[in-house]
């Protein structure tokens, strides 16, 4: 697709790609719409009749193709009406979801356009920095009819007579306090459930914590091995594991770290942190553990789950046992890290990488996208330092989405030149010119239907790549 990149186009250098912020930037958050919208706002006024619907499967196509349009490629917003929402995912029945503010949109096999429901768990107030959420940020898909919308809310702040500013005390406990006691129910990740009627309704707001140390108390995403430390707040990233013995699971990113989701419980979290060292005056030493917020998640084909946050990046072997997710005994254990490390090349350990993605190609190599620094190449050469080269030739350093599909690709997508693949042999790269847009907020990969599924995200809509 495209045409290949000329070979005498200098590639930009990270001084001209801007330092994005730490948090989602708003403009990513959708439109939100007034709270009093009815629950069900129905298809935007300015979807119009869809003029393509595409080519549907028939008896020659093969028999696992799924129910939606074999057509290479085809462009969803205009055939379907689905708008620009800032998120998009499938279900294991191959339901559309759509997030858009505070409106979740399905668009089920048969379906003409779809569907949208307003206002509905964390999004039944109105965002801001003392509601439930700041603001919405991303939609995957779980379970057949099942989806999980994410949400951010404020950083926490350290209230007197509490050292650390994540920790609540609960009910009878020293500096309980009911206002502190309600942060547990900001931001974090709700269940929804489609409706036999096309509308979606709150399933649950996820709280349900493999741990004993919650005892039964609905009060979100919280540590496993100790609910008093709320660091989860701010859903980052989500995906769904499509294949293999764990095909369901479902892991988010947060502020913090991954967490593991296994229908409506979960396990929470891991990071590949490290611990920075300052002295006092009087001589003593601190000991501050670095975890900033973690964008990148991949899943790689044997089922190990890639993680990155701005600084440093992990690779993690999960169990069969949901409850062994968060014990870490950093190379052994049940969970043991394959890779944990930082791009020693490009920046020291405390300078920020702003990593954005992580996949892993069917030729082993794994690639990282930074939304200032571009994409780089990595081979492990231990378990805790890699051979690193960047990817040449690409117009910007500001890449915001990755992903690797079964035909040996890489997709990039980039904040301000649209999508560009990178073929097998690790070098020949085109701009993808069927694919209009020139921000690819994000980039989902399906690949249980026959052909494959890519669902290609932009500022300008949906676009849905066959085969890949």
């Amino acid at each position: 697709m495209g045409n290949e990149f000329p070979p005498e186009t200098p590639p930009v250098s990270p001084d001209d790609a801007g330092t994005p912020p730490t948090d989602p930037p708003e403009e990513d958050a959708g439109t939100p719409h007034e709270p009093g919208e009815p629950p069900d706002a129905g298809t935007p006024p300015d979807a119009g009749p869809p003029p393509d619907a595409g080519t549907p499967p028939d008896a020659g196509t093969p028999p696992d193709a799924g129910p939606w349009p074999v057509d290479a490629v085809l462009n969803y917003t205009r055939s379907f009406g689905v708008g620009t929402p800032q998120s998009v995912g499938l279900d294991e029945g191959l339901n559309f979801w759509f997030l858009d503010g505070n409106r979740i949109g399905v668009m089920r096999p048969g379906d003409t356009a779809p569907k949208w429901t307003t206002g509905i768990g964390q999004a039944r107030q109105p965002f801001g920095s003392d509601s439930l959420a700041v603001d919405s940020t991303v939609i995957c898909g779980g379970e057949a009819g099942r989806a999980y919308v994410g949400y951010r809310a404020r950083e926490m702040q350290r209230e007197e007579g509490i050292s650390q500013r994540t920790y609540i005390p609960g009910p009878g406990e020293p500096n309980y306090t009911p206002e502190r006691y309600a942060e547990y129910q900001k931001g974090d990740l709700d269940a929804v459930r489609l409706q036999a009627d096309g509308t979606v309704a709150l399933e649950e707001h996820i709280w349900r914590s493999i741990g004993s140390s919650n005892a039964g108390r609905q009060i979100g995403i919280h540590n496993t091995n100790d609910f008093h430390y709320e660091e989860d707040r701010s859903i980052l990233n989500c995906a769904r594991v499509t294949r293999g013995p764990y095909r369901g699971d479902l892991y988010i990113t947060t502020n913090h770290g991954v967490t593991r989701i296994q229908g409506l419980t979960y396990n929470s979290h891991r990071h590949p942190g490290w611990y920075l060292i300052t002295t006092n005056p009087d001589g003593s030493k601190n000991e501050s553990l670095q975890c900033p917020p973690m964008y990148g998640l991949g899943l790689a084909r044997n089922g190990d789950v890639l993680v990155a946050n701005e600084q440093m990046l992990g690779v993690l072997i999960p169990s069969g046992k949901l409850e062994e997710w968060d014990r870490e005994k950093t190379w052994e254990g049940p969970t043991p890290w394959r890779y944990k490390g930082f791009n020693e090349v490009l920046n020291g350990q405390a300078s920020d990488d702003y990593w954005r993605a992580f996949e892993q190609t069917t030729s082993g190599v794994y690639y990282l996208g930074s939304a200032e620094f571009g994409v780089w190449a990595m081979t492990p050469k231990s378990r805790s330092a890699g051979n690193w080269s960047k990817l040449a030739r690409l117009p910007t350093n500001r890449i915001l989405a990755l992903k690797s599909t079964d035909d040996g690709a890489l997709y990039i997508g980039t904040n301000g030149e649209g999508l560009w693949r990178l073929e097998p042999d690790g070098v020949t790269l085109t701009r993808v010119q069927e694919v209009s847009g020139q921000r690819v907020l994000q980039l989902v990969y399906e690949p249980t239907v026959t052909p494959s599924m890519l669902l290609v995200l932009t500022d300008q809509g949906l676009t849905v790549l066959r085969g890949p």
